[in-house]
């Protein structure tokens, strides 16, 4: 997967999956645009992708707003000229509520980055990808993209809308030399994780930790960097046939059905 002379632009750069892709695209010879509405975590990761010899640019921005969104594609191609590989990743978790329990501020909130965000993304990036007559883009859903599960209605729905995205997106411009695909993790050790096991059980969270685990047959979660080479593939030349889908990361999870395979 050599992405040398390729240009990458990666939202919700300063999270755990973000960063290790922004990483993983830099040490492959890509020149990044890391993206996140959080400064501080944004920049750490353009400084540690340019500390492995990456290069690389940060821009603030709220993926909830167009011209937000416009900023960020304009000062990816100021500085690169194109945009061949889009990790459109940012996204929040959102409570943990029953649905009758459910905030509805909250509800709009995580539909707003985590559907809308996407929708923008694709709205803005698309037209530089269908100009160019090349590109790829990732978009992060989730397993519960493909599931229900207790307490998160918003999220659950933001990433079944986020699938339902990707297959419009993908037929609109198959043949236009732009591929859509999407990824959908199972658990990562990621801030995001800790932060949902944290709202299950305050205090201990560890045994939501461990018990999701005893859940997933690989018996542990994903780590960041095993997503991250996931969309790495799907936006490299050996995808170069697959378009409209998403790839499963959730260590054989979905595939037991949830239920628990290891004691």
């Amino acid at each position: 997967m050599d992405f040398t002379g390729k240009v990458a632009l990666v939202t919700g750069g300063g999270g755990g999956i973000g960063r290790a892709t922004a990483l993983g695209f830099a040490l492959r010879g890509a020149k990044v645009m890391v993206v996140d509405a959080d400064t501080t975590s944004g920049q750490a990761t353009a400084d540690i992708v340019a500390q492995r010899g990456g290069t690389v640019a940060f821009v603030q921005a709220d993926v909830t707003q167009s011209a937000s969104v416009q900023a960020y594609v304009k000062k990816t191609m100021d500085a690169y000229g194109r945009i061949d590989c889009f990790f459109n990743n940012a996204g929040i978790e959102g409570q943990v509520r029953p649905t009758q329990e459910y905030d509805e501020d909250m509800f709009d909130k995580v539909i707003a980055v985590n559907l809308k965000g996407v929708f923008l993304g694709l709205r803005h990036v698309l037209p530089v990808m269908v100009a160019q007559g090349s590109g790829a883009v990732v978009n992060t859903a989730s397993v519960a993209g493909l599931f229900g599960g207790p307490g998160m209605p918003a999220y659950v729905a933001s990433k079944h809308g986020v699938l339902g995205l990707t297959k419009v997106a993908s037929t609109d411009v198959a043949g236009l030399g732009v591929r859509v695909n999407a990824v959908c993790p199972g658990p990562v050790e990621t801030r995001m994780m800790r932060s949902l096991e944290s709202q299950r059980n305050p205090d201990d969270p560890e045994s939501i930790h461990a018990a999701m685990s005893r859940m997933i047959p690989a018996g542990r979660y994903a780590l960041p960097e095993e997503i991250a080479n996931t969309v790495l593939f799907l936006c490299s030349d050996l995808s170069s046939n697959t378009t409209g889908t998403q790839v499963v990361v959730d260590g054989g999870r979905s595939g037991s059905g949830g239920t628990s395979v290891r004691r």
